[in-house]
């Protein structure tokens, strides 16, 4: 490969067009091909004649990228939440349909009226109302709140005027996963004396942390509860709403002023509020007709208790005795806060909490989300190293010394720190999609580099010396590089202009990407052109070569031999291309119809959460040995490291499904956690009368969506305005779904199987009686609802006095039969009381009570379990999780052409994705077009660059279809699925393809130019740069192997 003078050999393209054979066989042959001579140097020679200053420029660049990289935050995603608003509501008593009809409806009637929200749900069961508001991405979450808080004033005179406390809300989305689970657990203190050191010494200090939006605390407060004995009122001439009016006359906390005298001034301090169990015990509530006192201890039983009877908590570490007394608090971020700094803020108030606590309170860290993000952002920083250790090696054994080797080494972590020094100015975090875009970057950081360092090796090789080399390099390969590396950066425009939350989720990937591409662009300008010309050794005529650069060279120098004789082939039959690329169309049709999609894969993280569900109407007791018996059924599975279980009445479920949370053993010390919960499901599933729905809590979880999705990881909602029509059409969708073999579990959220007991009021005979429908709503609330009577106002917290009638009075529905209401007709008797005593009612003669039963009548029927709302109007949600290998685009296209099929009986209703199966709908129906925008952004680019229509489709068209329709047959050959990686591995390719058209069709232009024929020009240039295309080629292959 010897040139004796580049300056005067230029090929004659005359001499070799007159003879066809002569001229393959002269351009197959590299010792015939000549340097051609170059005017200037390009953009880079200033940097090789300023070795001074381009050492201090890439100095600055490493200070900078250090100090920035150390204070990049990590997170797992970019930090992209919807902006979303949780409100709640309690209402003791009311069955679901009464807490939808007037909680919800009026306060979605406001809430419809704000600017920016984009979705609104309601679920409404026993007693409480929660309402989840998600407004559009562009809206700020403290505009947002103020609009809520103002609008639930809007809505304060449409509900109910009995409410025991407004509406409140909080700035978190329920479906996000807790950032941080830690327990509190006890052998010696109540459950009620637990929880109120979890609310006050530990909640309320990490509430006011920074990004921290709420804590939810598993536990029940502590609270005086009074049954009543409905036999024993009755026998006095009593109701329960005596004893709920004597109740609050009892007891008042507030001010009563003040004494000023002539010198001091006295406040005044009544102790009128009762705050322990025993003064309730000798509260007088009436007096009898002989003047002597009815205590409460009387006709009730005062207790020191918990506000939630019907709750059940149980919590179980591997080789540790269950506590007697658990509360497990849940930490929540704020969105679009970091993770990992909200954790990391919990866990330094570790000391200081600690040091607040009794001795006999227990306080352990039960999940920490951070740790999985942080060990995932450390694999994938591994696989960085990796990756860059791979792409060193492949260009040590292309080029056969380390000082060439060095060379491109050297750009590449040059390139990463100038990344990071932008990432920071961008306010850009390390997470999973920035440091996979570093990742994959990788083999293209460097492409210009090596595309530099090997011409100038070429060059001389051919009898120039290094620096003469090295500036004749500068002027010809500058333009070459400038437009790999603009048309390169060009293919992840769109991906920064996608619209929407994936636009986001894009964003920072492709923006990553980007910076990188052009910083290496930016270092194979300046800094490489240095280090060739000060570092490489000379390469004329007898030059030692060293034994790796000796075998790799006569190795390539063969396989390009080989190259160049098949080109030969090929190019005489040119015409082949037409049908190659007619099949390869083709192919694209067949794959991107035929290849299963998905999104993004679970991974593993050691956690998962989800539900047994009973049978409807199930009792506290019952579920409390269905809890049991789940929780012996958790402990036998040998993957279990800790769990926890809550039974009972929660806000976001009802009373007959109960949370289930699994931290599981190492990875390396189970099965995946797929087959873990497989198992531990169907173990479940064998106790009569259970389903378990318990998903994996995904490593990379994108938090989308106001839907509830406790039953599942994948939600599809079905709403109307007829509900009869909403919930014909999700039976019908139920029973068809069933038919798909790739759920791991289908599960709707309409239940209309509860026990009901309806109780109708019979007015004509009640105005007989004198009874008012009033009195007996009253009644009923007061005997059975649980709601508080009275609120105990303690310097750290309140707690509520709850009245109700005695457990065994309210199992069955006879025991309405028990009750009395006092009738408005019947005489009264005056109030009286004796010194000392609190005065109440005198008891009234039993002719004033009457029986409900004489005004009431009952029946047993069944309703709801509960009444959800999507956008106001009636909703049902199938939720559903998949089997292992099976691909959420084969399950969405099944539940769409189900639905086609309801929708016919059904024209009324109307159904959507919600949470993550709708960003995947949304991802791979822009697919598409997001491959026909990168392409045309190249085709725009690289026709200004080459000012030509003609050449952007000679480098883009030929090679891009058969390199697309390859990557989507290696996935289908393999049996993988087309997933968010797989996009970003197309646009890669797409990137790959078109570096090396571009190497080859600029090197062709040149030889052109120099009067070369179009076929030898051709066959030149592909043999020239055989060797740096299969160098960046195998390097960035390098690059996305880890």
């Amino acid at each position: 490969m010897e040139r004796s003078d580049p300056h005067n050999s230029a090929p004659d393209g005359e001499h070799e067009s007159q003879d066809r054979h002569h001229a393959r066989s002269t351009s197959a042959a590299p010792k015939e091909a000549k340097l051609v001579p170059v005017k200037g140097t390009g953009l880079s020679g200033p940097f090789i004649r300023r070795p001074v200053m381009t050492i201090l420029l890439t100095l600055s660049v490493i200070v900078a990228g250090i100090v920035t990289y150390n204070k990049l935050a990590v997170n797992d995603l970019p930090a992209v939440d919807y902006p979303i608003i949780q409100v709640t509501c309690a209402y003791p008593g009311a069955d679901p349909t009464t807490m939808a009809n007037n909680i919800a409806t009026p306060l979605e009637k406001q809430f419809l009226q704000i600017p920016g929200l984009d979705i609104i749900t309601s679920q409404s069961t026993q007693g409480n109302t929660s309402l989840t508001l998600q407004f559009v991405l562009s809206k700020g979450i403290t505009d947002a709140a103020t609009d809520v808080q103002a609008a639930i004033q809007r809505a304060t005179g449409k509900l109910p005027i009995d409410l025991p406390s407004p509406p409140t809300f909080t700035k978190t989305n329920p479906n996000d996963q807790a950032v941080y689970l830690l327990g509190l657990m006890s052998d010696t203190m109540t459950d009620g004396d637990l929880y109120k050191y979890a609310s006050t010494a530990v909640a309320q200090r990490i509430a006011i942390l920074p990004g921290v939006s709420q804590v939810n605390i598993y536990g029940v407060q502590g609270a005086i509860r009074i049954k009543a004995d409905p036999a024993a009122l009755a026998s006095r001439g009593l109701t329960v709403d005596d004893v709920a009016n004597a109740i609050k006359a009892g007891t008042v906390y507030s001010g009563a002023g003040q004494f000023d005298g002539a010198h001091r001034t006295f406040v005044l301090q009544p102790n009128g509020q009762i705050d322990q169990a025993e003064g309730y015990r000798n509260l007088i509530v009436a007096r009898n007709k002989d003047r002597s006192p009815v205590y409460l201890r009387d006709i009730a039983e005062v207790r020191q208790s918990v506000q939630d009877e019907r709750t059940s908590r149980f919590f179980w570490v591997r080789g540790f005795n269950p506590p007697g007394s658990i509360v497990v608090l849940a930490v929540s971020r704020q969105a679009g806060a970091n993770a990992v700094e909200v954790a990391n803020s919990v866990k330094a108030l570790f000391p200081e909490l600690r040091a607040s606590l009794p001795g006999s309170i227990t306080f352990t860290p039960v999940f920490d989300r951070s740790q999985t993000i942080v060990n995932s952002v450390h694999d994938v920083r591994m696989t960085l190293v990796i990756a860059f250790v791979l792409v060193v090696m492949v260009i040590y054994v292309f080029l056969g010394r380390a000082t060439d080797t060095l060379i491109p080494a050297v750009a590449l972590p040059l390139s990463l720190l100038l990344t990071f020094a932008v990432m920071s100015m961008l306010g850009f975090s390390i997470n999973n999609l920035t440091l996979m875009a570093l990742t994959l970057a990788i083999g293209f950081l460097v492409d210009d580099a090596i595309v530099f360092l090997e011409n100038v090796i070429r060059r001389a090789e051919h009898g120039e010396s290094i620096l003469k080399a090295s500036y004749n390099t500068a002027g010809e390969i500058s333009f070459t590089i400038l437009s790999m590396t603009l048309s390169l950066a060009a293919v992840f425009i769109p991906l920064v202009l996608l619209p929407g939350l994936l636009g986001r989720i894009f964003q920072e990937f492709s923006i990553t990407i980007i910076v990188a591409i052009l910083a290496s662009g930016l270092v194979s300008l300046t800094l490489t052109p240095l280090m060739c010309a000060r570092i490489l050794g000379e390469r004329r005529a007898g030059h030692k070569r060293a034994r790796m650069e000796k075998w790799t060279g006569n190795f390539i120098k063969r396989v390009i031999d080989a190259y160049g004789r098949a080109l030969d082939k090929f190019l005489d039959r040119a015409w082949l291309t037409i049908p190659i690329l007619l099949v390869c169309i083709l192919g694209l049709w067949f794959f991107f119809t035929h290849l299963p999609f998905t999104l993004l894969p679970p991974g593993d993280s050691g956690f998962a959460r989800g539900v047994f569900i009973a049978q409807e109407g199930s009792s506290p007791e019952q579920m409390r040995a269905f809890q049991k018996l789940v929780n012996q059924k958790i402990e036998a599975d040998p993957s279990v490291a800790q769990f926890f279980t809550v039974a009972g009445s929660l806000s976001r479920s009802s009373s007959s499904q109960a949370i289930i949370f699994c931290i599981f053993k190492p990875r390396e010390q189970r099965d995946p956690i797929e087959q873990c919960l497989l198992r531990i499901q169907k173990s479940i599933n064998e106790i009569p009368g259970l389903t378990a729905v318990i998903t994996p809590s995904p490593v990379l979880q994108i938090n989308v969506g106001a839907t509830n999705q406790t039953q599942g990881q994948y939600a599809y909602t079905i709403s109307g305005i007829v509900p009869q029509d909403v919930y014909g059409a999700a039976n019908q969708m139920m029973t068809s779904l069933r038919g798909f073999k790739g759920f791991a579990s289908v599960r709707s959220d309409y239940y209309n199987s509860t026990p009901n007991l309806k109780i109708d009021i019979d007015r004509e005979r009640a105005a007989t009686y004198g009874v008012s429908t009033s009195a007996i709503q009253s009644l009923l609330k007061n005997a059975y609802s649980q709601n508080y009577v009275y609120l105990i106002k303690q310097p750290d917290d309140q707690y509520q006095v709850i009245l109700e009638v005695k457990d065994n009075e309210r199992a069955q529905p006879r025991d309405l039969d028990n009750l009395y209401v006092r009738s408005n007709t019947g005489s009264t008797i005056s109030q009286g009381g004796a010194p000392g005593n609190i005065i109440a009612t005198a008891t009234g003669s039993n002719a004033d009570l009457v029986p409900m039963r004489a005004v009431t009548s009952t029946s047993q029927v069944v309703g709801p379990q509960a009444v959800n709302h999507f956008d106001q109007f009636t909703s049902v949600t199938i939720n559903f999780n998949l089997l292992p290998g099976v691909a959420i685009g084969d399950a969405t296209k099944f539940i769409e052409d189900s639905f086609v099929q309801v929708h016919q009986q059904f024209p009324g209703v109307q159904a959507t994705f919600q949470g993550e199966a709708l960003v995947f709908r949304q991802l791979f129906r822009a697919l598409p077009l997001l491959l026909l925008a990168a392409i045309f952004v190249m085709y725009v680019i690289l026709g200004i660059l080459y000012e030509s229509y003609v050449h952007p489709i000679t480098v883009l068209f030929p090679a891009i279809v058969p390199a697309v329709v390859g990557g989507l047959f290696t996935l289908w050959i393999f049996g993988s699925t087309l997933s968010l990686y797989s996009v970003i591995g197309l646009f890669l390719l797409l990137g790959i393809v078109k570096k090396n058209g571009i190497m080859v069709v600029d090197f062709a232009l040149q030889r052109i130019d120099e009067g070369w024929d179009l076929r030898s020009a051709i066959h030149e240039a592909s043999v020239e740069r055989f060797r740096p295309i299969m160098m960046t080629t195998l390097a960035a292959l390098m690059g996305a192997v880890p």
